[in-house]
């Protein structure tokens, strides 16, 4: 099992654990500060999601909170999953 299964099965272990399902789940990513990028983090949320996106204070970087319903820690991964092949993205 290599670093990033370990990770996701830690993690998916704490949601099950933390949350009862469906429940709503905060996601919080940094990128760098590209419009392409940001489009491409919005586009992981389904319509429903309250997104909130702030500049840094150097405008180097956007920050971006997503809360969306959840149905169990698998859709949260799969989000994870998707957001990791956006380059550049930092998953908090």
């Amino acid at each position: 099992m290599d670093e990033k299964e370990t990770f996701y099965n830690n993690l998916k272990s704490k949601l099950e654990d933390q949350f009862n399902w469906p429940s709503v789940y905060m996601f919080k990513f940094i990128i760098p500060a590209d419009n392409h990028k940001l489009a491409l983090v919005e586009a992981l949320f389904g319509k429903e999601a309250e997104v909130l996106t702030r500049q840094s204070k150097t405008n180097k970087f956007i920050s971006v909170t997503a809360k969306e319903m959840m149905i169990n820690p698998d859709e949260i991964i799969e989000v994870y999953k998707k957001a990791e092949k956006i380059e550049g993205i930092i998953s908090l």
